[in-house]
């Protein structure tokens, strides 16, 4: 099947089927979801939905590209996140959803660009059978620019197909497909993505973020061939107009640090660089809803739970405890660590409109710490960053994917691995030629513990990381002293303005066991070195990086 046989058998669907509803206005796809009983209201206005299991996060496992002789040298096949399936597989996915979408009373097609730059804005059309699926797009994507003439790929749409509550026969899947160790058969899900041919299929993922990180994925192909560099992170703008990044994982802060009611924000999550400087990919947040406090928290908690009449609000709760009565609550997590929300960023009070801006004055690398021996605070030159960007070390958070109960301790490289499909020298070189170009200060914070580890010590309060941000980004720990952390070849600073108890710059300060402090360091900085080792070590990283990295 070529491209040409995708686009034409998708257009003969569209064009065939009795019932296609294209590009509905916001309220015909919230009214289609509650008609439909895809989602209730909660008294709030915002609709609810609760998925099956096995969608109340993504599934790496499930998630796989078309390996193609003209595109494979650009991916990093031996990334464990980049699961290749054959031509033929992919076909099979692209036949059973066009004969699936026949069968189904309705068809959405909603057309949207990723990309607040027009000139990179990437068409996308989603096409599904549920207005939910509909509506999250509507929320999470961009409505298409007037200009949109401007972009590099004005003629390169993408177009994804979901079918979230379909399942595939396994046994016709039988050996193209993972098989699921519980259960003995092959998967009934996939997140598919065709690079060459600009088409995906979602089938069987119910996961709101199923839909939003195929896409990130895909911009973070297309981008580095376009000379711009796709970042996963967050970003706002200063009373001066400065720019700032937050770069991080799932549950490390960005959504939440970002919103900072003295700055104005781009958006939570998918950015993009180029000379330009930076630009949101993004319509909407997706934040996690889990233990959420309105003081701690105020702006996602109101974006999501302001009252508005249910007709026009549409914001969607995922698989999180609602009372018969429409109320919620946010720390029951019976359901899932996991619940989510989406809304559009018009729904947060201090954003900016036109989520662009210049060249970032501040990056800061997040990470939640589950080890407890990593400062809240450290400064890092241009070989450091790029190593640290590298490494994306975070302790991954329960409930982020499926299988994943208390923190774990990964490295997930540019703070996004599963979404970062190509060789790893080429978005790191990127970053490095950037940061040096524009002078930008980059920062480490940890958010994670202090004290001993995850279980032992606390996590760090959002207020003290809060005012540690908003310092660095102040620019107040560029003239401040700093001493370098040989083990994990960081600068710490000795102090920082506005913290009340200094003492805790320094990690081993916390811990009552000096000696259990080393030896977890030790550990930690160790693991670092057998994973570089293991995952960049014919990846062509510059020696002056490699020996930035804890262990080495």
């Amino acid at each position: 099947m070529t491209d040409l046989d995708v686009t034409g058998r998708i257009s003969d669907l569209l064009s065939s089927h009795p019932r296609v509803i294209a590009n509905p206005d916001r309220e015909t796809m919230i009214a289609m979801a509650v008609d439909a009983k895809e989602a209730l209201v909660s008294n709030s206005g915002a609709l609810v939905t609760w998925t099956p299991p096995e969608s109340t996060g993504r599934s790496p496992k499930d998630t796989v590209t078309v390996k193609r002789p003209a595109s494979e040298a650009n991916i990093d096949w031996d990334s464990p996140n980049n699961i290749p399936i054959e031509e033929q597989t992919f076909d099979m996915l692209v036949d059973d959803s066009l004969k699936a979408l026949m069968d189904k009373r309705n068809v959405l097609a909603v057309d949207r660009v990723v990309g607040a730059d027009s000139s990179y804005a990437l068409p996308v059309r989603v096409i599904s059978d549920k207005s939910l699926s509909a509506l999250f797009s509507d929320n999470m994507f961009r409505p298409v620019p007037d200009d949109m003439h401007k972009s590099c790929f004005k003629d390169k749409p993408f177009t994804l197909i979901v079918l979230p509550y379909d399942k595939l026969d396994p046994a016709r899947y039988e050996g193209r497909l993972r098989k699921v160790p519980e259960t003995g058969q092959t998967s009934t899900m996939a997140v598919a993505m065709d690079f060459d041919r600009r088409c995906g299929v979602i089938y069987g993922s119910a996961y709101g973020g199923s839909i939003k990180k195929l896409i990130f994925t895909v911009m973070n192909y297309y981008l580095p061939g376009e000379g711009i560099l796709p970042l996963h992170c967050a970003a706002n703008e200063g009373p001066d107009k400065d720019c700032a990044l937050l770069l991080g994982l799932s549950g490390t802060g960005k959504t939440t640090l970002s919103a900072d009611p003295r700055r104005a924000l781009l958006g939570d999550d998918e950015h993009g660089w180029n000379e330009n400087g930076i630009a949101n990919f993004e319509n909407g947040c997706y934040a996690k809803l889990i233990n959420l406090d309105p003081d701690k928290e105020p702006e996602i908690y109101n974006a999501v739970f302001h009252e508005q009449d249910w007709r026009t609000h549409g914001s969607i709760v995922e698989n999180t405890m609602m009372y018969p009565w429409g109320e919620f609550d946010l720390d029951d997590d019976r359901l899932t660590q996991n619940s989510r929300a989406s809304y559009p960023l018009s729904y947060l009070s201090n954003i900016k409109e036109l989520p662009v801006s210049g060249h970032p004055k501040t990056i800061l690398f997040l990470t939640a710490d589950a080890n407890g021996v990593l400062p809240p605070v450290a400064k890092l030159d241009e070989q450091r960053a790029m190593l640290w960007f590298l490494m994306g070390y975070t302790s991954k958070l329960a409930g982020t994917e499926t299988g994943i109960v208390t923190p774990k301790t990964t490295f997930s490289r540019f703070f996004g691995e599963p979404f970062m499909p190509r060789n790893p020298d080429v978005y790191a070189t990127m970053l490095g030629e950037k940061l040096k170009r524009h002078k930008t200060a980059v920062y480490l914070v940890n958010t994670g513990w202090s004290g001993g580890p995850y279980g032992t010590g606390k996590r760090i309060d959002i207020n003290v990381t809060r005012e540690i941000v908003h310092a660095a980004l102040s620019g107040r720990l560029l003239d401040v002293d700093y001493y370098e952390d040989r083990m994990f070849h960081l600068l710490v600073p000795k102090e920082c303005p506005a913290l009340p108890d200094q003492s805790i710059l320094d990690p081993k300060n916390t811990w009552e066991d000096k000696a259990a402090f080393e030896e977890r360091a030790k550990k930690l900085a160790s693991e670092f070195s057998a994973h570089f080792d293991k995952a960049y070590g014919d990846k062509h990283i510059p020696g002056s990086v490699k020996s930035q990295c804890p262990g080495k």
